[in-house]
């Protein structure tokens, strides 16, 4: 009760902004652990566990990050999705420096803990197409998944749908873009780069955070080599 109370105090003394930038730091690092550690630990049981574990991995991931802080900073853990709640004016332009601040952290963080910690036998990079299949389908595919995304996200954070269901449905669109859509792309979940919250090679909020996607490419490379 006393550390409980403790905690509190402290919680009190922080202003919004550096609440949302705490969880967001450890959003994105629950969300990327799970993500990338599912690839990390399906390859090292030579593909066992398969895509059903590799996207049900960061559908629990997002839930949990989403009831955890959903209340406290509407649980973005992925500098795409900030970009699209700056533009419904969810967030201030000063607020997007904390929430990009926190995702680049809470990301880097969990890349290192992944690698140091779980291992790094998985091809994990930059997201790529799948050349199997035709572009133009590739692209009509990220613009369907990305659209489902977002209109869960709309229900849910400026509708107030779902209520309490609102983590399970976040996590779960997620988690049925990697299942029904990741061979798609190369590799199959965020586990392929630093953030992000679904398999988006050409996805539209994806471009709107290219810049950001630019500098975890490159923080990718020196990660895993």
């Amino acid at each position: 009760m006393e550390q409980k109370t403790l905690l509190t105090k402290l919680a009190n003394r922080l202003t919004t902004n550096q609440r949302i930038f705490i969880s967001e730091v450890i959003g994105t690092f629950i969300v990327e652990v799970l993500a990338t550690g599912s690839v990390v630990i399906d390859a090292r049981l030579n593909g066992i566990l398969g895509l059903p574990f590799i996207a049900f991995a960061p559908f629990i991931g997002v839930a949990v990050g989403v009831y955890l802080f959903g209340k406290i900073s509407m649980a973005h853990f992925n500098p795409a999705v900030t970009i699209g709640f700056l533009i419904t004016k969810h967030i201030t332009k000063i607020q997007l420096l904390y929430y990009f601040s926190a995702e680049i952290l809470g990301a880097l963080l969990g890349s290192l803990f992944v690698k140091f910690m779980i291992g790094n036998q998985a091809n994990l990079g930059a997201n790529a197409p799948n050349y199997v299949y035709p572009i133009p389908m590739i692209i009509g595919v990220e613009i369907f998944t990305s659209a489902m995304l977002m209109s869960v996200i709309y229900v849910v954070v400026y509708t107030k749908g779902l209520k309490r269901f609102g983590g399970i449905a976040i996590g779960g669109i997620v988690g049925l873009d990697i299942f029904f859509f990741g061979i798609y792309i190369w590799c199959l979940n965020e586990s392929c780069s630093l953030f992000g919250t679904s398999p988006r090679f050409w996805s539209l909020e994806q471009s709107m955070a290219l810049l950001v996607g630019y500098v975890h490419r490159h923080i990718d490379s020196c990660l895993y080599v």
